[in-house]
């Protein structure tokens, strides 16, 4: 079940399989595992500063001499209310309360689009990541064209037909299409644009039949058969984000492990209420609770969250985390990343000979 697709084999990638890069949750040790057994590793720099993605990306060079990919976030600056923020720490406030925390009296922009940061941009070029990839839109046209001209290859998220249009139009190299199963946040460009929640595989026939570039399938693929059945459809290859969690290499804590492995994994739902942009993740307490309240803009409501889970969290509360996972949950397995690309290649290929 080798690739045949040029995004893959021109990157001399074995096997057609990528690690979501989830911000926060991905690290060096994690993608340097997954591109030493053969598939694709990712590391999400869009909560990071240039420094911070700079030591990530040098990390990860000393582990792996391997192709890697490196995301970034490509939002829109957030439209500042400071009406529509107060509202929002009020209807928090029942929250902090309940977690001894202070009520923030303001909160802030905590993420610089990677459209506004010429830093991350002058410190990839510099670095040259194999694949750089792009979440919530897309770079200005001179910014693609010089990763172009620095031999960086481009993966850009589509939720629908007309953003996988764009990102055609764009010359990216391949489109990732990001089906409603998929945990974390939707990659759609415009939050406010009516969603139609299409399945990883509506999206992904809509795209092959209406687009040239390789389509990548994300959402809800969590094994070899999901993989197989992704291939089938059309995909050049499949990402999996949710799978990778349980890995020891990842950064998630004891907390979100121990969600992933119990019956919560199998209640997921789509939510504004922890970052202010649509994320689908394990129901907890502050799901629950913001689902009654309209969020700050994205990813001002962020700063709310991660202050309340700060304080919450030294007492040994997790319910006001942003465990995202996808609805393939409960299928997640606690394997070592590169076992489990071992795993999910001979699954591939048991389930191309049934």
């Amino acid at each position: 079940m080798q690739p045949s697709n040029p995004f893959f084999t021109q990157l001399s990638i074995q096997h057609q399989i990528i690690q979501a890069p989830m911000a926060g949750t991905s690290t060096p040790r994690l993608a340097a595992a997954v591109s030493n057994a053969g598939a694709l590793g990712s590391l999400g720099i869009g909560a990071s500063t240039a420094d911070q993605a700079r030591a990530m990306i040098e990390e990860t060079r000393t582990l792996t001499g391997k192709p890697i990919n490196v995301n970034v976030f490509c939002h829109a600056p957030a439209r500042r209310d400071a009406g529509v923020e107060a509202a929002w720490l009020a209807h928090l406030a029942p929250l902090f309360n309940e977690a001894g925390a202070p009520l923030p009296t303001a909160l802030d922009e905590i993420y610089r689009t990677f459209n506004d940061d010429e830093e991350s941009f002058r410190m990839l070029l510099a670095l040259r990541p194999e694949v750089v990839s792009f979440h919530f839109g897309l770079p200005s046209t001179e910014r693609l064209a010089a990763l172009r001209a620095a031999g960086i290859r481009t993966l850009a998220t589509a939720t629908n037909l007309h953003e996988a249009l764009r990102i055609e139009q764009a010359g990216i190299d391949a489109i990732l299409a990001q089906g409603i199963e998929a945990g974390g946040h939707r990659g759609m460009f415009d939050p406010e644009a009516t969603d139609e929640r299409l399945s990883m595989a509506v999206l992904v026939r809509l795209l092959v039949k209406r687009t040239r570039l390789p389509v990548i399938a994300a959402g809800g693929i969590m094994d070899g058969a999901g993989i197989k059945a992704a291939l089938d459809l059309g995909a050049a290859g499949a990402q999996l984000g949710t799978a990778f969690i349980l890995s020891p290499e990842s950064a998630a804590n004891e907390a979100y492990r121990a969600n992933l492995q119990s019956e919560r994994a199998a209640v997921t739902t789509l939510t504004a209420a922890i970052s202010g942009r649509p994320a689908r993740g394990i129901v907890n307490r502050i799901i629950s609770h913001g689902a009654s309240g309209i969020p700050a803009a994205y990813p001002v409501a962020y700063d709310a969250a991660k202050q309340l889970h700060a304080v919450a969290a030294k007492a040994g509360n997790h319910e006001y985390a942003p465990h995202w996972a996808g609805q393939g949950a409960p299928l997640a397995r606690a394997l070592p990343a590169a076992e489990l690309v071992e795993t999910l290649v001979r699954e591939l290929y048991a389930a191309g000979q049934a």
